[in-house]
């Protein structure tokens, strides 16, 4: 997703320089109110997380208070092969059990540092569309005021229109650790006051199981049929309205590729015209790996149900 990525306002090498770093404040009040962060990092970074069956973790979790949640191996943030940790509790657990993970991550995976100032890397942040302007503030007083506070270059990524349905947008903070914590404590504390990001808290952290398990009938919405005579070979049909098909599908076959290539599952769509029987629904043939077809079905169902929403509305 790096080049999607555009500076909403440029790392602050002036700021850095005219500057000694702010003493740390306070949260405004919300240390104790529920909060979460997410965030992404690479398959090793999260095993460096989970650490040896699971034993830095724990140790994180008992040292912080917070909890802390990752994906699966295979359940990514869309455009991009990272794995989402996500991190909630009270503001002040977040902020203990982000300096851990962070710490354990620039310990691990990023050098030796040879000057007293410690090496400036980057964390990359997921949050709402909806609450990204709040971050910004009128004119960019509020990223540009965060910015000056805590020395951090803050890049605030644009929607990904590629990815249909998808709400969430980056928030990189490239710095020191102790410029990154304390950029990460203003953004959470900002956060702390939208409604929209404290309603996104109950919302599933994961990408790729959505939707999964939900039942769809095949007047509607599309329906799961077992394909018994390919069962040796993990293969299954699923029907999808024929109006939804073009969303499925992509301009120039684009989603329906990249469901491909994300699950690793073969996906086979029928004939216009060619509809279950009964049903005005395209067949839609899945085949692969239990877990590819899993995930390929249920990227595929997310898509449906989107787009069942938008006309509901």
């Amino acid at each position: 997703m790096e080049s999607t990525e555009s500076s909403y306002v440029s790392s602050p090498e002036a700021a850095r320089n005219r500057y000694p770093p702010p003493p740390k404040s306070p949260t405004c009040g919300n240390e104790e109110k529920p909060a979460h962060i997410r965030f992404l990092v690479s398959n090793a970074a999260a095993g460096s997380v989970i650490g040896k069956g699971g034993s830095t973790i724990t140790e994180f979790q008992s040292k912080s208070g917070a909890r802390i949640q990752l994906s699966r191996n295979h359940e990514t943030f869309p455009g991009t092969s990272d794995r989402i940790i996500m991190v909630s509790g009270t503001v002040d657990d977040i902020i203990k059990a982000m300096e851990l993970i962070l710490a354990k991550l620039l310990h691990e995976f990023n050098i030796e540092d040879n000057d007293d100032v410690g090496p400036r890397t980057k964390v990359r942040l997921i949050v709402p569309n909806s609450s990204c302007g709040s971050i910004i503030g009128k004119g960019g007083s509020t990223i540009k005021s965060f910015i000056e506070d805590s020395q951090a270059g803050i890049k605030i990524s644009p929607l990904d229109n590629n990815f249909y349905g998808l709400n969430d947008r980056l928030v990189t903070l490239i710095g020191t650790l102790d410029e990154q914590m304390r950029a990460i404590e203003l953004l959470l504390s900002k956060l702390c006051e939208d409604p929209h990001y404290s309603q996104a808290m109950h919302a599933p952290f994961s990408y790729a199981v959505t939707y999964y398990s939900m039942n769809y009938a095949p007047n509607g919405t599309g329906g799961k049929f077992p394909n018994h005579k390919e069962d040796h070979n993990n293969s299954i049909t699923i029907g999808v309205p024929d109006e939804h098909i073009g969303l499925v599908l992509g301009r120039g076959g684009r989603n329906i590729m990249e469901i491909g290539q994300v699950s690793g599952a073969m996906i086979k769509i029928s004939d216009r015209g060619e509809l279950m029987s009964g049903t005005t629904d395209r067949k839609v043939t899945i085949t692969g790996s239990q877990r590819s077809i899993r995930q390929a079905e249920s990227m595929i169902m997310q898509k449906v149900a989107n787009a069942t929403e938008r006309s509901m509305d």
